[in-house]
């Protein structure tokens, strides 16, 4: 049989461990109330409205992953044709700039001309607008560009 002393322990003890739970119970309901939030979707790929960075990385995390090769695509690339497509990225590049400075450069023409490798450039300028008609010479295809020179005239 458990002495006075026993029941008297044990009977703080209880009434401290309810203290506890107490005084516990009080600060948890005087604290303000809980604010949330709506969850609210964000799609990741761009494609479907996520962030528009995300695209090339997603775009290269595809590409490592893609185990499907084209059986007729050439992988060996000799040095001599590295070199051939830089150079003529450089030329084109180059022709490009000229092109682009006679339209816009400190001394605009007008119109003209100009051919190259199977493709002739013809440009008209206008007050509002430069027109670009790029065509193929050998299929006949034609392109045309237009391009505002916001230049406002009263």
């Amino acid at each position: 049989m458990p002495s006075t002393g026993d029941t008297n322990s044990c009977a703080r003890a209880a009434r401290r461990v309810i203290g506890i739970v107490l005084a516990a119970t009080a600060m948890i309901a005087a604290t303000d109330t809980a604010v949330a939030q709506d969850i609210v979707y964000q799609p990741i790929n761009p494609t479907f409205g996520g962030n528009p960075f995300n695209s090339s990385h997603l775009l290269g995390i595809a590409g490592a992953q893609n185990k499907f090769r084209d059986p007729s695509a050439t992988t060996t690339q000799s040095q001599a044709d590295v070199f051939a497509r830089q150079l003529e990225s450089r030329l084109l590049s180059a022709l490009s700039s000229q092109i682009v400075s006679a339209i816009f450069g400190e001394n605009p023409q007008e119109r003209g001309t100009i051919s190259f490798g199977g493709q002739t450039i013809d440009f008209v300028r206008s007050l509002t607008e430069v027109t670009l008609n790029i065509r193929n010479n050998d299929s006949g295809e034609t392109t045309t560009i237009v391009i505002p020179t916001f230049i406002d005239v009263d």
